[in-house]
């Protein structure tokens, strides 16, 4: 398999880009060859639900993707990242059916948290429920019926689908570590989704815990060290969380950055972005979009609480003009244009915005190919939701087919809609800075920012090469600069 890279990665679903993981190979190699040098592929096991995030099982791919031999092939071209629910199981998994058919007699029995179990008192007091991170009304809890007819209530943080398990369970610990080896035979990279959720401790908000989400770290790793499997934990909250894990030399994700880019380039400011270059970690996968949206708690502490604001209220409107256009009978499906969460002091704020990243600049060409171009620019390795490669706008066609509101930035392309997208000239004009970070020395240097009334300078600079990016937020221009050996030459 290809080791990682510091070059363009893309993320996609396995039927996202021609329909099926064969398929993918073909667009990347047809298309993308120069522009993409790795792809993360979303979940492509079988899965009862959540676009493939309820895994039933790791040990085959999704016979609708393909196999085991496509992911391989791939992996011989692109240097390839998979995810791994560290936190949770489907319910349709061998192991939960198995302890909803012997109850106590299953020896998965302790692989899933029993809420009575859990709380000291068999219940948690109004103070516990007050701090606990909670995804959904009604907390992250749910009953099940035991083949014998025994009521249970069990820790389920997310979706009908999806139930929580215990790493610290010596049965959770074999399935870790029999999944593991068998997924990083296959990718360098492996993807912990909800990785913070895993650490679950009485009286606290239930999410990364300290000192405990090190001890679940240690547990969860362990089979990865055996292969040198690099981890990249998917964490969606405020920036330090995202520091001390990389201070501890693992990838992080730059989850900040579409929320600072999107504020300010709509008010013409690039002070709360140079704040965060000066800080941020270089052993970042960093983003725009993702499959779940556009990140907002994300950038709390890089920005006022006033800012964030702001710039939602604008997605916001943005997102609810083009919804309102719609036949009622559609608006009356799904008006879901933000995910909202209640954190550990009790209050409740909004988690993530729905929607493409096109569309949350208001399709405006210049400014999303700028934003782009600076995410370039930025420490870490550049990862490119497959939406976004292609400035894909809000699709409310999903409303058609009763799918959740989730699903408007997950149009499926097909080859033709590709073929016929990529001749955009702003596009274009994308994909050529890809292939200049593909292929300058420089990004493998020394980064530099500086600039002030809108304005930024982005810098690398690696022995004889340097690459330089100078941007003008307020009018949404930029100039790409190459120096080889002393001598400058304009890329854009």
């Amino acid at each position: 398999m290809k080791p990682i890279e510091n070059q363009c990665m893309l993320i996609t679903y396995a039927d996202s880009m021609g329909g099926d993981l064969k398929k993918l190979e073909k667009v990347m190699d047809t298309y993308f060859r120069e522009e993409i040098r790795g792809i993360h592929i979303l979940p492509f096991y079988p899965s009862s639900g959540d676009r493939g995030f309820a895994v039933v099982n790791y040990d085959e791919v999704d016979p609708k993707f393909g196999s085991f031999e496509d992911i391989r092939r791939l992996g011989e071209k692109y240097f390839l990242a998979a995810d791994f629910m560290l936190n949770h199981i489907s319910i349709r998994s061998r192991e939960f059916r198995d302890y909803m058919e012997k109850g106590d007699e299953s020896e998965y029995r302790d692989m899933f948290i029993h809420w009575k179990e859990f709380w000291p008192e068999g219940e948690p007091t109004e103070a516990d429920l007050a701090v606990l991170y909670s995804r959904k009304p009604g907390g992250p809890k749910r009953e099940f019926t035991l083949k014998n007819g025994q009521k249970v209530d069990l820790w389920c943080t997310f979706f009908e689908e999806q139930v929580d398990i215990d790493p610290h369970s010596a049965e959770t610990q074999r399935y870790y570590e029999r999944n593991l080896h068998r997924i990083a035979s296959y990718v360098p990279m492996i993807r912990f989704d909800a990785f913070a959720y895993a650490s679950k401790v009485p009286g606290t908000s239930c999410f990364f815990v300290e000192p405990e989400i090190w001890d679940v770290l240690d547990i969860s790793t362990k089979p990865l060290k055996e292969t040198g499997t690099a981890m990249l934990a998917e964490i969606h909250e405020e920036y330090r969380i995202q520091l001390k894990l990389a201070e501890k030399g693992h990838y992080v994700y730059d989850f900040a950055l579409p929320l600072l880019l999107l504020h300010g380039l709509e008010f013409g400011r690039t002070d709360r972005l140079l704040h965060w270059l000066s800080i941020c970690p270089h052993n970042q996968v960093t983003t725009l979009d993702t499959h779940d949206g556009i990140g907002v708690v994300d950038a709390a502490g890089l920005m006022t609480e006033e800012e964030i604001d702001a710039i939602s209220t604008i997605v916001r409107d943005r997102y609810v003009r083009e919804f309102t256009k719609l036949p009622e009978e559609l608006q009356a499906r799904d008006v879901f244009w933000a995910s909202r969460i209640r954190t550990g002091s009790g209050k409740e704020k909004i988690y993530q915005l729905s929607g493409t990243f096109f569309s949350a600049m208001d399709e405006d060409e210049d400014a999303y190919l700028l934003a782009r171009i600076v995410q370039l620019f930025t420490p870490g390795i550049p990862q490119i939701y497959y939406v976004g490669l292609l400035a894909g706008k809000n699709d409310f066609s999903c409303l058609e087919h009763g799918e959740g509101g989730r699903e408007v930035n997950r149009h499926n392309f097909t080859e033709e809609e590709i073929r016929e997208r990529i001749r955009a000239p702003f596009l274009q004009k994308l994909y050529e800075a890809m292939r200049f970070r593909n292929r300058c020395e420089a990004f493998g240097g020394t980064f530099t920012a500086d600039g002030g009334d809108g304005t930024i300078r982005m810098r690398w600079e690696k022995e004889q090469h340097a690459a330089e990016l100078f941007a003008d937020f307020r009018t949404k221009s930029y100039r790409i600069t190459e120096t080889v050996s002393g001598t400058e030459y304009v890329v854009q």
